[in-house]
This record gives C-alpha cells, sequence and structure tokens, in this order.
C-alpha cells in the first residue's frame, strides 16, 4: 500500500514497467563476539540464575549461594581466556604452556559441568515435588542443553587437538539464528547476523525484501524477483550482481521476468558475451549501483543492527525498517514537490512584477 502510494506520485501511466535492483546486506543480531569458552560462562550462567529463581519461587533451597556460584564460574572462565599460547623459542616453554592452558580449561569444564548437573538435578526435583509444569521450565532445559554442547566442543577442541566442523557451530546462545558471515569487505573479515535481500524499483522504492537463513544470494534470487513479480506484476527487468548466478538462475530469471541482468561468472561463450553486450544490459547494470544508496537508508537509520529478539522479532524489525524506509522516500518526494512549486510560484511573481 506505500509503494502504490508512492507511485501514484512518480508515475504517470500505471502500468509503466518496473526496472527492479536486487542485492543484498548483513544485518546484525545483538550479539557478543562469540568464543566456545564465553558461550559456556553464558549458559552455565543463566542456568544458575533461572534455578535459583525457580527455588526462590518454588521453596526448595539448593541455590542459596547463586551469585558466589556465578562468580566462582566467571573467575574460572576469565583465567582460560587470559592464557595464550606462548611465542618463545624455547619447545619446552611453549609444552609448558601449553600444559597450563589444558589444565585451565580442564578445571573450567569440570566446574561448569558440575552447575549444570546440578541443574539438571534441580529441575527434576522442581517437576516432581514441586510439580512445575515442563513449559516453565523449558528454558532451564534450552540453557544445560547449550552448557553441555558447550562443555563436548571446548573438550575435544582444547584437550583433544580436534577441529569443530562449522556446522555444530552455535554463534549466541541467546540469538540462535545468528550466522558467522564472511562477505570480503575491506576492513569487515566477518559479520554476525543475517543476510538480507532487498528488491528496489527506478524510484527508490522497496518492493520486497528477504530473510536469508542459511541461504546464499545465489539461493535467493529466482524466489526474490517471483514474489516480487508476483507483487508487482509490471516488474520488467531485474539486475543483480554476479553473487546471484547460476546457470538455474539464469533459466528461471527468463521465464519469469522480460530482461534479466544477471552478470555470469568467469569466462563467457559468444551467446553470452553478445547477451552482456546488449545496450540495454549495459544501461541497467550500470544503473545497479544504486541499490546500494537504498542499503546505506536502511543501515544509517537503524537496520545495521537488530535489537528485537528472536527470529520472529529479526523478521518484525526488519519489515519495519523496510516500511518506514519506503514512508521516507514519499516524504522526500512530497517536499521536493513543495520546493519546486515554490520555485515555479517565485518565478510567476517575478514575471508579474517584471511585465
Amino acid at each position: 500500500a506505500v509503494v502504490d502510494a508512492g507511485h501514484a506520485l512518480v508515475k504517470t501511466n500505471p502500468d509503466e514497467p518496473l526496472a527492479i535492483r536486487c542485492d543484498s546486506f548483513v544485518v546484525e543480531t545483538h550479539v557478543h563476539y562469540p568464543t566456545d569458552i564465553s558461550l559456556l560462562d553464558d549458559a552455565a550462567r543463566k542456568a544458575i540464575e533461572i534455578s535459583a529463581g525457580l527455588c526462590e519461587d518454588a521453596g526448595p533451597s539448593d541455590w542459596r549461594q547463586s551469585a558466589y556460584n556465578v562468580r566462582c564460574l566467571k573467575k574460572a572462565y576469565r583465567r582460560a581466556q587470559t592464557l595464550k599460547h606462548s611465542t618463545a623459542q624455547d619447545p619446552e616453554k611453549r609444552a609448558a604452556r601449553r600444559v597450563e592452558i589444558a589444565a585451565a580449561h580442564a578445571a573450567y569444564l569440570e566446574l561448569a559441568g558440575g552447575f549444570l548437573m546440578r541443574a539438571r538435578e534441580t529441575r527434576i526435583r522442581l517437576h516432581l515435588i514441586a510439580a512445575l509444569p515442563d513449559v516453565q521450565l523449558a528454558p532451564l532445559d534450552a540453557f544445560i542443553a547449550h552448557g553441555e554442547r558447550q562443555i563436548d566442543q571446548i573438550r575435544r577442541r582444547v584437550l583433544c587437538g580436534q577441529t569443530i566442523p562449522h556446522a555444530e557451530k552455535v554463534f549466541s546462545i541467546f540469538q540462535p539464528h545468528t550466522e558467522w558471515i564472511s562477505k570480503g569487505k575491506a576492513g569487515v573479515p566477518v559479520e554476525l547476523g543475517l543476510r538480507v535481500a532487498i528488491s528496489e524499483d527506478q524510484y527508490g522504492f522497496i518492493l520486497h525484501h528477504r530473510v536469508m537463513e542459511r541461504i546464499t544470494d545465489d539461493q535467493v534470487a529466482l524466489p526474490l524477483v517471483e514474489e516480487t513479480a508476483e507483487r508487482f506484476p509490471t516488474v520488467a527487468g531485474a539486475s543483480m550482481d554476479k553473487g546471484f548466478h547460476s546457470p538455474a538462475n539464469q533459466r528461471g530469471l527468463a521465464e519469469v521476468i522480460d530482461f534479466p541482468v544477471l552478470p555470469k561468472k568467469g569466462k563467457c561463450s559468444a551467446a553470452e558475451r553478445e547477451r552482456e553486450g546488449d545496450p540495454r544490459f549495459i544501461q541497467l547494470r550500470r544503473k545497479h549501483s544504486a541499490v546500494e544508496s537504498a542499503i546505506n537508508a536502511l543501515e544509517v537509520h537503524g537496520l545495521d543492527r537488530c535489537r528485537d529478539h528472536g527470529i520472529d522479532g529479526f523478521k518484525r524489525y526488519v519489515a519495519l525498517a523496510v516500511v518506514a524506509r519506503n514512508i521516507q522516500r514519499i516524504g522526500t518526494l512530497l517536499l521536493a514537490q513543495e520546493a519546486e512549486e515554490a520555485r515555479r510560484e517565485r518565478e510567476r511573481q517575478r514575471r508579474r512584477r517584471a511585465a
């Protein structure tokens, strides 16, 4: 509805074709930089705090020293965190430091594991004796599971020398949908959040967006254009960068819209060179970079980092930001029209005075 109102301001013909520009960017989640030992500290601390709160409400006195327990956990975590591998030339010194690091991690794992075991015993007692329902105990179950997973991964990595596969890693126990994204930007080695793909028309309105969970640009290209064309049937062309290319996308986009502009990665065949040498292809490709303006406007007005919680909150936050950007675009057009009308009125008055 907002986009239709904006098009009514700028389009002389309602059936005028739309040319969209598609790109993706990263919206960060509100999390700290993750390490396996910091995630274990988060999980064990929350298990202690939730157990203490439930016991205080239900009657058992299992966690009277919960604040002291959290301090002990934090102390063991800081000890493991501050020990770094030695860079000394002496192999004996390096070996001694490795032993010290392993001992600090083992002590940290033993302490955290003990607290998690106590939390699990408290959970069973609260369920059987205090008759607390499973739904009330679900947060405690989740943090215990997070803690046990982190203990397993730290033991495998530090004590057994294994490499943890990326697919097994979790980057936030509070925002588990967070992904580790490396887009190769200068000065930004890694971003923690989710990719968001947008499609913007030639008038600066964002027609559609899609939050990309566990998928890449080439996997979202066709669904994004299909959904945009379903909402706005006058979409005739779409431009994307090479990151969206795949042979299947080239074929699929040609069936959905009249003129897809999707440069190919690598060497082109003669037919592909001819297609990419088409004047219309070149013109739309040159205009494609204008989508960065919409992305920058979204980021500087609050969408660089999502402050909401959970994947549903993330999607709602992004959607509201897109609506706000389109409303802002309408405001910009109205201000420009008012300024142009004021200029014309001044010009008319000048001519009347001159006459």
